[in-house]
């Protein structure tokens, strides 16, 4: 670190492109994280008082020993293009960054070429500030999905070895601490039981718009204690997670029936995924129906009118807004081994990535697919690629 230092002084053309620390101060990060990793602001370049400053993240690690890494490409540079907010808001604070440090690789984390990522609502929600009493310090490069390739692997790392083709969300727990450096950067490092294997019959776009989603439709269903001959009512089946709870609970569960909602313009799409009933919400209330489901997975927060056509003894499932009982919340956890259960779904065609047709959203609009996630008019989920 002090040879890095003293190269980069003897470099400086002028004194004024040093600023003292007491200008660029520190981020201080947990006892635990404080002694692998420093996260500050920097001046991209000085030339001048009247210069413009770019936001930069450096990531600062203490050197791991070298048994810490058992394979290493040397291809893999030391800094990065990543999009960056150092301040919780709408998207405008979203920066694109350069030169951001590659994060360096755990024992047991793998560190990704990220092909293609994946936003979600949670992503938005996290950028502004929603959770920032359990978010990971600021400065962020925001991004949970990510579809790549393996370059660098610790040395307890198992399974997963250079070359292979991957995918899954980097934070195991969506809410509690995710991580600084996420997927919409050109490396991520991220822990190997958080990862699959790539599905060889689909691409990294659609794969990259699978983890969260498939995960959080696959646990919710376990929640209900979903099993074959019941049946499903999906608010917002058109949507990313909506439409892969349709899929999994037709498909790997058996449900009986699978009713879902839209507007009018989705409901041929609906039939397309194997729903039984398609309701066009724009000229239907849902607590008029004379039908009741054994499961309603309310995935708009709609659980006040869920709740009056489920079952006696029934679930529903709330993902987002005001929770009416018997709805119940959770909190999705990120595991590789549920993507390794449902890849044979995913390569026999049973179970199929829905990819919104506005996409793939190249890395340079980043901002746009953020608003358009924020927008609430995607179908499918929105994915960021090529990424550099």
């Amino acid at each position: 670190m002090e040879a890095t230092l003293a190269s980069t002084l003897s470099q400086l053309k002028s004194p004024c492109q040093f600023l003292s620390s007491k200008l660029w101060p520190s981020v201080s990060l947990s006892s635990r994280e404080s002694k692998r990793k420093t996260i500050r602001y920097a001046p991209a370049t000085v030339s001048s008082p009247a210069s413009r400053i770019r936001l930069r993240v450096f990531a600062n690690s203490q050197s791991a020993p070298a048994s810490s890494v058992t394979s290493e490409v040397s291809s893999v540079p030391l800094e990065m293009k990543a999009w960056v907010y150092g301040e919780y808001g709408g998207v405008d604070v979203l920066k694109f960054d350069s030169s951001v440090s590659v994060p360096e690789v755990k024992e047991d984390q793998v560190l990704i070429k990220v092909v293609a990522a994946a936003l979600n609502p949670v992503d938005a929600k996290r950028r502004q500030g929603k959770f920032k009493a359990t978010d990971s310090p600021l400065p962020t490069v925001p991004g949970y999905d990510v579809a790549g390739v393996v370059v660098k692997v610790g040395s307890q790392v198992k399974e997963l070895k250079e070359g292979d083709e991957v995918y899954g969300n980097i934070n195991e727990k969506a809410l509690d601490g995710p991580r600084q450096f996420g997927s919409l950067a050109e490396y991520t490092a991220v822990e190997e039981k958080l990862l699959a294997l790539k599905p060889k019959n689909i691409d990294f776009v659609q794969a990259a718009g699978l983890p969260l989603a498939i995960e959080t439709a696959y646990e919710g269903l376990v929640r209900t204690n979903f099993s074959a001959g019941k049946s499903i009512l999906v608010l917002n089946g058109a949507g990313g997670v909506g439409s892969l709870v349709i899929q999994i609970a037709k498909h790997v569960f058996g449900a009986s029936k699978v009713a879902a909602t839209s507007s009018t313009g989705k409901l041929e799409f609906l039939k397309s995924l194997g729903v039984d009933l398609a309701i066009d919400y724009t000229k239907e209330n849902i607590e008029d129906l004379a039908e009741k489901f054994d499961v309603v997975f309310d995935a708009v927060g709609q659980c006040d009118k869920a709740v009056k056509v489920v079952k006696e003894g029934g679930s529903v499932v709330a993902l987002t807004g005001a929770v009416t009982e018997p709805g119940f919340r959770f909190v999705v956890t990120s595991d590789g081994a549920v993507l390794k259960k449902l890849n044979p779904f995913l390569e026999s065609g049973k179970v199929k990535p829905i990819v919104d047709p506005k996409g793939p959203f190249p890395f340079s609009k980043v901002a746009e697919a953020f608003s358009y996630v924020e927008s609430s008019r995607a179908t499918g989920k929105v994915v960021i690629h090529p990424i550099p």
